[in-house]
């Protein structure tokens, strides 16, 4: 139910958001207020002379609010789940025995010979022979 409710508020507020972005392009700037005043574009339009700028203010307006509304409750969802006390590594993968081969060489069958491990390599130190000399 909380996913159902989670991908919900999402939705709105990418709606919101795209539609916020798509009224904001087609509103007109201030600059365009002085060139209709002159004569330049039509100063009829569908909601009127300055009817459209209202509707669309305020439109805006109303979308940036929900788009406010669903980014806060989606900060509250994600900051509501229950937190582990543990740490993230107690999750991480168990580890084989220490007797059994892992890996490949565990999938093949019949192979049940405990697992080598390889001997330990001394640090090769330079004695006074091997030191190169001009």
């Amino acid at each position: 139910m909380s996913n159902v409710f989670l991908t919900l508020i999402l939705t709105v507020q990418v709606l919101s958001a795209l539609a916020m972005i798509g009224l904001i392009l087609i509103q007109h700037g201030k600059g365009a207020d002085m060139g209709a005043a002159f004569g330049g574009g039509s100063a009829g339009s569908l909601f009127g002379a300055s009817g459209s700028a209202n509707f669309l203010s305020r439109t805006t307006a109303i979308l940036a609010a929900v788009f406010f509304a669903s980014t806060l409750a989606l900060a509250y969802l994600g900051n509501a789940r229950p937190v582990s006390s543990g740490s993230v590594l107690e999750g991480a993968a168990v580890v084989a025995p220490a007797g059994t081969v892992s890996g490949p060489a565990g999938q093949i069958p019949g192979n049940d010979a405990p697992a080598v491990a390889p001997a330990p390599v001394a640090p090769v130190v330079p004695g006074p022979g091997q030191i190169p000399s001009k």
